[in-house]
Parts: C-alpha cells; sequence; structure tokens
C-alpha cells in the first residue's frame, strides 16, 4: 500500500515538472524580465550575445535571448532569471539561454529557485544526456565529455533522458550518465554530502545571496550559515 501510494506520489510529480509547458520557451524576454549578471567573484567569466563576440562579463549586465554565459577556471558567477530562479556556474563551463530553456554544453551549475515562489512553471536544464526540471528546489549538474551528473541537493528533481526514461531525484540522490546512457540514481553517502557541501565552489565564495543554503544546511544536519 505504501509503495503505491509512493509510486502515485512520484508519477504526479513528474507530470508537474516534465509536462508542464515550457515557460517563455521560443519568446523574447522582456526588458524587466532579462537574466542579469549579480555576481562574479572570480575570472576569467564571459557572456556573449547572439551574432557579437565574447566579452568579461560585468555584474549588474543584463543578458539578450540566446547568449551564451560561461566560466574558465576558476572563474565563476551568478545570473538571476525572472520569477525567484538563480543559477551559478563555474569550471570550464558554457550556457546557452534561449527563453525558458537553458542548455548546459560543459561545465558545472548549481540551480535553484527561491523559497516562497509562486509554482507557476517548472526550471529546466537540458544537457546531451538528460532534463532535468526543479520546481522551488536545487539541482547541481556537471557536464564533461566523459560523463554527466545531475544531484538533488534538496527537493525534488524530475528527470528525463534522452532514452525515455523518467525519475525524480529525491534529496541526495545522483543520477549519472556516460556516452548517452544513464544508470539507476543511487543515494549519496552522508559524509560524501557533507564534504561537498562545505567544499563546493559553487556553494561557497559568492556575495550575491543563494536562498536555498539554510534549506541544504538542514537536510544535511548543519547549523545554517550565514
Amino acid at each position: 500500500m505504501q509503495n503505491a501510494m509512493r509510486a502515485t506520489a512520484a508519477t504526479s510529480v513528474l507530470a508537474m515538472l516534465l509536462l508542464a509547458p515550457l515557460a517563455g520557451a521560443g519568446d523574447g524576454w522582456a526588458e524587466g524580465a532579462r537574466p542579469t549578471v549579480v555576481d562574479v567573484p572570480s575570472r576569467p567569466a564571459f557572456v556573449q550575445p547572439p551574432g557579437s563576440g565574447e566579452r568579461p562579463a560585468r555584474v549588474g549586465e543584463s543578458l539578450v535571448e540566446r547568449s551564451l554565459v560561461g566560466t574558465r577556471t576558476p572563474g565563476r558567477l551568478q545570473v538571476r532569471l525572472a520569477d525567484g530562479r538563480s543559477l551559478r556556474l563555474g569550471g570550464d563551463a558554457v550556457l546557452r539561454l534561449q527563453g525558458g530553456d537553458l542548455r548546459l554544453e560543459r561545465g558545472r551549475l548549481i540551480a535553484w529557485i527561491r523559497p516562497g515562489t509562486p509554482r507557476r512553471q517548472p526550471l529546466r536544464i537540458r544537457t546531451r544526456s538528460a532534463t532535468a526540471s526543479i520546481l522551488g528546489t536545487t539541482v547541481f549538474l556537471e557536464v564533461s565529455p566523459e560523463q554527466e551528473r545531475i544531484f538533488s541537493w534538496e527537493g525534488n528533481v524530475g528527470v528525463r533522458t534522452a532514452e525515455g526514461r523518467e525519475w525524480v531525484l529525491a534529496a541526495g540522490q545522483p543520477l549519472l550518465c556516460a556516452r548517452g546512457r544513464c544508470g539507476e540514481p543511487q543515494p549519496m553517502a552522508e559524509t560524501e554530502k557533507q564534504e561537498r557541501r562545505r567544499s563546493s565552489d559553487l556553494l561557497n565564495g559568492f556575495n550575491a545571496p543563494m536562498e536555498t543554503l539554510p534549506l541544504i544546511d538542514r537536510a544535511l544536519g548543519l547549523r545554517d550559515r550565514p
């Protein structure tokens, strides 16, 4: 009975995360809704508007549709999207922005939705192998030539792979993909999660706030950090 209830709940979460229309897909951004660079704690970090060359990212600049945003080690940056959504990039990263569609070409990304934000549309991030969808949660993605990793820091993350398989990742569950094929989600050891929290350069060292960080710390049994 309990297994059936959990399966029904997981199916409902998947439907909400993966089947909802993609907010803004194919539409241009209004001026007040454009993504904005809010923090560049380390460089190199760059933006590349469509039809233009690459230039250093500047705090406060707005990004037009179809822009590329990226970093090179040890660069990091934070972008605020519309409707309480934000993301951070690090490593040798390239992210393509197009309406409500975000595509991580390579590198590391953490994305979240500010607590209390009305649940209208999921935030979706695409990679070569899968699409991750979140509503009010925090997801980490890492894309390299060899493999891809999707990890839920807190809350549920819907995942649909290029093979057509679907999962809901619970807090602390990673999914690994290699050569376009994804394995089964597996729990991560508590000690490994806590070490990742302490050492992550995307969770630490930024001036701009990350509103879900206290939720991550509570989920890990750590004290809230300032």
